[in-house]
């Protein structure tokens, strides 16, 4: 099955569909000769699709991303704390400089993501190696945690409205020209992924064998968090937490094309793009002109995937989690 044509056949017409879905009718072929249209397009409809499309391919590869560095199937970006850290920058930043420039935003919530990332691996790797199930359990307590914190901060210091812009599903419905531009950071993080996806297949296998093959493994874990991080601030401080996609769509593409990661990256990509901007369409139409949030509907088409792999475990063992060094 050559997953990665049909997927790049299938999106433009995703996104042509994108673009043509909203509270007041757009048509993309005839645009240019309607002022008003053309603007609802350049300004709100093209900025929101790219933006879902950034999102989508981004997650999906830092999802790829953690499972190499963990060892472990059944983590996320979403389950490893890594998006709460990222808020917790974020509210920290408002509440000791809030007029800080969006820079220092960035560098703030990746740093925080960076660290709360680097606590989960610290955790994990004192787990009994046999227990697989242990590490997403871990991840999903401290995520608790540090939501409980982000939350309890919010609320002492009256930033609760503030706080759950980033905490609560994802929303693209804010998106506009301008404010979406960071996501191509994100995009751009995902990309280093491919070209060190040979050092994280490697380091996938263990500590010992990356070390016997001659590669640094604490490098190549420096690099992964760095990738993780980014790509999971840039996503919190534009739209919020998406859940899932860094969850499932790894397990689904390893199902068809195995272990390859350099292989598979743009696939899970390409993946990852085509399902979030499927959701988002879809909760654009489900109450139309109303709209849910993109994370809404993730949240139940991903929780429904993720029980499937749960339930179609492969007789080869593909999608089990890989026991952490």
């Amino acid at each position: 099955m050559r997953l990665l044509p049909a997927l790049a056949l299938l999106l433009p017409p995703l996104m042509a569909a994108s673009l043509m879905t909203g509270a007041s009718s757009v048509d993309i072929l005839r645009a240019g000769g309607d002022p008003q249209a053309l603007l609802v397009l350049m300004e709100s409809r093209l900025p929101r699709t790219l933006a879902v499309v950034l999102t989508g391919a981004a997650l999906a590869v830092a999802g790829v991303v953690i499972q190499s560095l963990v060892r472990n199937r059944f983590v996320g970006p979403e389950t490893a704390g890594t998006a709460e850290g990222a808020a917790l920058g974020l509210l920290l930043v408002a509440i000791l400089w809030p007029a800080s420039p969006v820079w220092l935003r960035m560098a703030a919530a990746s740093l925080c993501a960076m660290a709360t990332t680097a606590l989960f691996l610290a955790i994990i790797r004192r787990l009994p190696v046999r227990e697989v199930m242990l590490v997403p359990i871990a991840g999903l307590v401290l995520s608790g945690v540090l939501g409980s914190v982000v939350t309890f901060i919010g609320w002492q210091t009256d930033l609760l409205q503030y706080v759950n812009a980033w905490v609560m599903a994802g929303d693209f419905s804010g998106v506009l020209a301008g404010r979406y531009e960071l996501l191509w950071v994100a995009g751009a993080a995902a990309a280093l992924a491919w070209f060190a996806a040979d050092r994280f297949a490697i380091l996938g296998l263990g500590d010992q064998v990356a070390t016997g093959l001659g590669l640094s493994g604490r490098a190549v874990m420096r690099l992964g968090l760095v990738v993780v991080a980014v790509v999971t601030s840039m996503v919190v401080t534009t739209v919020g937490m998406i859940p899932f996609v860094g969850l499932v769509v790894p397990n689904l593409v390893s199902r068809v094309m195995g272990d390859n990661l350099r292989a598979s990256l743009p696939v899970v990509a390409l993946s990852g793009a085509a399902l979030v901007l499927a959701c988002d369409i879809l909760g654009r139409l489900v109450r139309h002109p109303y709209e849910l949030p993109v994370g809404l509907v993730l949240g139940v088409i991903g929780a429904g995937l993720f029980l499937w792999i749960l339930h179609r475990r492969p007789a080869n063992g593909q999608a089990r989690g890989q026991a952490h060094g």
